[in-house]
């Protein structure tokens, strides 16, 4: 039988285990936003350069339609936050 201070502690480190996964899952999110944006940045000179609008519509829409099915609503308000990050407010 486990004593409460060894499960305290088996606690304890689980926790901080978690914690450090989070940390690191964190530090590659905002890694892949950065590269986003970027790319996406990319993209939008690109097309302007070849006469292309600045925003394509469709293509916002299916991004918007692609995090609402994979996470709900919040996923309209992400894919919101990611699509001005990489174009700019409008």
């Amino acid at each position: 039988m486990m004593s409460s201070t060894t499960a305290a502690q088996t606690g304890t480190d689980e926790l901080n285990e978690l914690r450090s996964e989070i940390d690191e899952l964190d530090a590659e999110i905002v890694r892949l936003w950065q590269r986003r944006a970027e790319v996406s940045k990319q993209v939008g000179q690109i097309r302007m350069a070849n006469g292309g609008t600045r925003l394509v519509l469709d293509r916002e829409r299916a991004i918007l339609d692609k995090y609402r099915t994979a996470l709900g609503e919040d996923g309209t308000q992400i894919a919101m936050l990611i699509l001005r990050a990489g174009r700019g407010p409008l």
